[in-house]
């Protein structure tokens, strides 16, 4: 067997739908490596198992929390405390090199040729290209260096509050060091391609290899029609809206009938969607749910069911529908109503 890993964090039931989906786009691309991936507490007994059908490996780990409030405030972003347990990578030692991914990643094409990259290699930051971003990188697990960084971090904190900061302090010569170590960016691309990146996004796409759901969208928060098994794309990701689909065609062919009412958050919600039939109150409940959260993570879809018009109608139906106050009593002649 493989002295190789991917490694991969996943926090809660929720977030272990990408860790599913992601496991799944490995074995379709044809990997030969095992698959690993590091739990937390919170992440339910019904979905670890449903984990250790598709991994190699599952190992519970501490939460590592930055507890650095003040820089995460930068980013608007205080969850990602807590993605400084993906440091617990470091400490799985039966392994010889990984390949660390985010549970938000989805691989599109075999790229087990990063196992030939050495520590640590990492492509550069959409935002700051100088520093690498901390989604994808190639790492060699040692209790030394996890010793290592995680005293450096108490030392020294992160300039983000997250453990893209800290990764990027303690490899601070990845910039200037050794150029092997730069990743294409093919390797971690950024779902969401901002005006000055969208040409290229677009002339190279088919070379993409690996696809990154950074930020505040993640596939499984997108609007998805239980019906005919289609996700309706924000306008914004209209560029990668056949890769969004990907994402939910693996969902749906792999992950859903695993799933059980007895996990936590949008997985157990999930597991009551009747897919490719007709919706059910319930499937229309739950997909007001999702277009709620879509709203309240500022994924508006402004040129469909949220464009102006269409709320203008719901609020005019909604005026018509109210019912018209009673008109006051009279009072009578005693001076009582």
């Amino acid at each position: 067997m493989s002295k190789f890993a991917w490694v991969t964090l996943t926090t809660n039931d929720t977030y272990s739908l990408g860790a599913l989906v992601l496991a799944h786009s490995l074995r379709r691309a044809g990997t030969a490596h095992q698959l690993a991936v590091l739990v937390t507490p919170s992440v339910s007994e019904a979905m670890r198992q449903r984990l250790q059908d598709v991994y190699n490996v599952v190992q519970e780990v501490n939460v590592l929390d930055s507890q650095d409030a003040a820089n995460l405030a930068l980013l608007a972003r205080p969850e990602l405390g807590v993605t400084f347990t993906k440091l617990h990578c470091w400490r799985l030692v039966q392994f010889e090199k990984c390949v660390f991914l985010d549970a938000d990643t989805l691989v599109l094409q075999n790229c087990d040729e990063l196992f030939e990259r050495e520590e640590l290699s990492a492509a550069p930051d959409v935002s700051w290209p100088d520093c690498f971003n901390s989604g994808v990188f190639v790492y060699r697990p040692s209790l030394e260096t996890f010793g290592k960084i995680t005293e450096f971090a108490v030392q020294h904190g992160s300039f983000d509050g997250g453990d893209q900061g800290l990764l990027n302090l303690y490899f601070d010569d990845w910039a200037q060091s050794d150029i092997k170590k730069h990743l294409p960016f093919i390797y971690n691309v950024a779902a969401f391609a901002s005006y000055c990146y969208l040409p290229a996004f677009k002339q190279f796409r088919d070379k993409i290899k690996i696809l990154h759901f950074a930020g505040k969208l993640k596939p499984w928060l997108i609007q998805f029609n239980s019906e005919n098994r289609q996700a309706l794309t924000p306008t914004e990701y209209a560029h990668a809206a056949d890769l969004i689909q990907f994402w939910w065609n693996i969902f749906c062919d792999n992950v859903h009938q695993q799933l059980s009412d007895a996990m936590a958050g949008l997985a157990g919600a999930l597991s009551q969607l009747r897919l490719g039939e007709q919706r059910t109150p319930e499937q229309e409940a739950y997909e007001q749910l999702m277009r709620r959260q879509c709203w309240e993570a500022g994924q508006i879809d402004y040129a469909g069911r949220d464009s102006f018009d269409n709320i203008w109608k719901k609020i005019t139906q909604t005026l018509e529908s109210k019912p018209s106050p009673s008109p006051p009593k009279e009072e009578d002649k005693s001076g009582t109503s």
